[in-house]
């Protein structure tokens, strides 16, 4: 039998007699003649059959879309004014002699190549392996593909080892809710998938491993959203021995991000040296309260400015209800904003008050050059070349003439502008604008597909309050270094005062996404039974939970630090998707069922009680 030659290969073959193999993507019956268009990995080839060759004409009358068939037969160059630019092989056709169908195929219930008109989710998910057949998706798997062999590179250059650690282990708090597996050979008792290797690779530094990493499952029963995956999830994880301070590991990895973004994704990657809260890097390290007070999240698209500006000193003394009653006033100076409807400006309503707020006061600011022109409240300019603003707002009229002018003086509004604000407690109105700047970014299109903008948040707080349990919580994960160590903690009395605490701790951050989380590791006994005992956990309690961690401490740990990258988010970023959902081959729908092979599903009742779980 003839090699295959693929269709991408088929102009190199002018004059020879190939064999081609792969789907029927559409077939035309033209006077006589039937002409195939046959699909592989790499594209399309046209097959022409004559009536000449009796048995392949027969057989190809009774083709249909998405039969797997084999030709073979000459390739030829095809005639002026019949190539076909819009694919690689377009300047030639095979003529053939011989066909063979190697599989039919019904009708498919999804058509996976109709881009702009595809089947829902749940639907192309149940047929995944016919969804997968579209380009988008196989140059998707491509690129995942790329992107580990880039990877991989990357860690074995700098002498980092990939080890695999156990994916059943034991339950821990790491923040998510565990998938429990029970044990058959130690009835009542129950393995965890792991949420992270994180016990594992501190173990591996006390082992004497000096550089590790993995391309590591992950398992977290969190709920879905378009930028989180329901229970599997990937991450390049890693850790570095000897290692005593976080910047350490921000400078050992950056490259790699840098170098997925332009030279794997060909975005260009944006210059943040001069943003106002950083610290002078290309790819600014930027404090957890500067990126809260300034861009209202932990995770700022910094993509585009819109600052959140503070105003409480502005109002000090107002008498407008709205603002002196509030702990905190902020605003937001949203260009061009003065083009929003009525309509528009209540739907951003209703997100601030998703968020807490009590209402959404604003000011449309429009330059006049006479008084006369003004259909609200008249703000003099001196010294300039138009009369002032109109600043058209039910608010204006219960601000001062002063309070204009300091407003104007530090929003600095240009016409057309429109300043929304936020009064209420400080963490409600960081949450309120913070959400709107997102929103109102995407509404004005201000976030460029083809940029990408990298920062490190630092310095995060080692605790934090947990709203709903009303009690304090871990604000990233127990196993951190809090900056000061055992003399920071035996000093904090207060929850004020834990909440001062601050880890060695950061996030890097990509276009308003979390892609990376880390820090110093804590290797000392005795601060890990601290930061349990400072949230009212027993000595008991934390052997109990992590008994080999601190077994293996007590025998030279040294210092290390390490991080987690999520290459599932980072590549739904990078390719320009959507949904995080689609960058796996196989993936669950939004409620967490894999619809393809009905999972989760009910097992047989022998195999519940072999478990002993009657």
């Amino acid at each position: 039998m003839k090699k295959r030659v693929l269709a991408i290969h088929t102009p190199d073959s002018v004059g020879e007699i190939i064999t081609v193999a792969g789907w029927v993507h559409s077939r035309r019956d033209h006077g006589g003649l039937i002409f195939i268009d046959l699909r592989d990995h790499t594209g399309l080839v046209q097959l022409v059959i004559n009536p000449e060759q009796a048995e392949a004409f027969r057989l190809a009358e009774s083709l249909r879309d998405e039969f797997v068939i084999r030709a073979s037969g000459v390739v030829t160059e095809r005639g002026e004014g019949l190539k076909n630019p819009n694919i690689t092989s377009g300047n030639v056709e095979i003529v053939v002699e011989n066909l063979e169908i190697l599989n039919r195929a019904e009708t498919l219930p999804i058509q996976p190549f109709a881009e702009e008109n595809q089947a829902g989710e749940d639907l192309r998910f149940k047929y995944r392996y016919l969804d997968l057949r579209r380009q988008k998706m196989q140059q998707m798997l491509k690129k995942r593909a790329e992107m580990y062999r880039r990877i991989h590179q990357y860690m074995d250059d700098r002498s980092f080892i990939e080890i695999q650690t156990p994916i059943l282990a034991n339950s821990s708090p790491e923040g998510a809710r565990d998938f429990l597996i029970p044990s058959r050979l130690q009835e009542g008792k129950f393995y965890a998938l792991p949420q992270a290797p994180q016990q594992f690779k501190q173990l591996l530094m006390v082992g004497g491993v000096p550089r590790y990493y993995q391309l590591a499952a992950c398992f977290r029963d969190e709920d879905p959203r378009a930028d989180r995956l329901y229970g599997e999830f990937y991450q390049l994880d890693l850790e570095m021995s000897f290692v005593e301070g976080g910047e350490e590991v921000r400078q050992e990895v950056e490259p790699l991000i840098r170098q997925l973004a332009t030279d794997f994704a060909g975005k260009k990657l944006l210059d943040l040296s001069d943003l106002s809260v950083g610290d002078g890097q290309p790819i600014p390290r930027i404090s957890y309260r500067d990126a809260m007070e300034t861009y209202g999240s932990d995770k700022p698209d910094l993509r585009f400015g819109m600052e959140l500006i503070e105003l409480t000193d502005v109002f000090a003394n107002t008498e407008f209800g709205v603002f002196k009653n509030a702990e905190c006033i902020k605003a937001i100076c949203v260009k061009n904003g003065a083009s929003l409807s009525r309509k528009q400006i209540k739907q951003f309503e209703d997100i601030a008050t998703s968020e807490g707020a009590g209402g959404l006061p604003y000011i449309k600011y429009v330059k006049i050059k006479h008084p006369d022109e003004a259909q609200g409240y008249v703000i003099p300019i001196t010294s300039s070349d138009f009369y002032g603003y109109d600043a058209i707002s039910p608010v204006a009229k219960h601000l001062s003439d002063e309070e204009h002018r300091l407003l104007i003086d530090t929003m600095k509004p240009e016409d057309g502008d429109v300043v929304f604000f936020g009064a209420d407690t400080r963490p409600v109105v960081n949450a309120v604008l913070g959400r709107l700047r997102n929103e109102f970014a995407t509404h004005f299109n201000l976030k460029k597909s083809d940029e990408v903008a990298l920062a490190w948040i630092i310095d995060f707080p080692f605790y934090e309050w947990d709203d709903h349990g009303k009690k304090l919580d871990f604000g990233h994960n127990p196993f951190g270094m809090p900056k000061g160590g055992l003399e920071a903690l035996e000093s904090a009395n207060t929850d004020a005062e834990k909440l001062a605490i601050v880890a060695d701790q950061f996030d890097m951050v990509m276009n308003g996404y979390e892609i990376c989380s880390g820090g110093v590791r804590n290797h000392n006994p005795a601060v890990l039974y601290r930061v349990f005992d400072l949230l009212g956990f027993s000595e008991s309690y934390v052997e109990e939970k992590f008994g080999a961690m601190l077994s293996a401490f007590k025998y030279g740990a040294p210092p290390h630090a390490g991080c987690a990258f999520g290459v599932d988010r980072i590549l739904m970023e990078l390719i320009d998707e959507t949904n995080v959902r689609e960058t796996l081959a196989f993936p669950k729908n939004g409620s967490g069922v894999d619809v393809m092979m009905d999972s989760p599903s009910t097992v047989d009742p022998a195999q519940i009680k072999e478990l002993g779980l009657e």
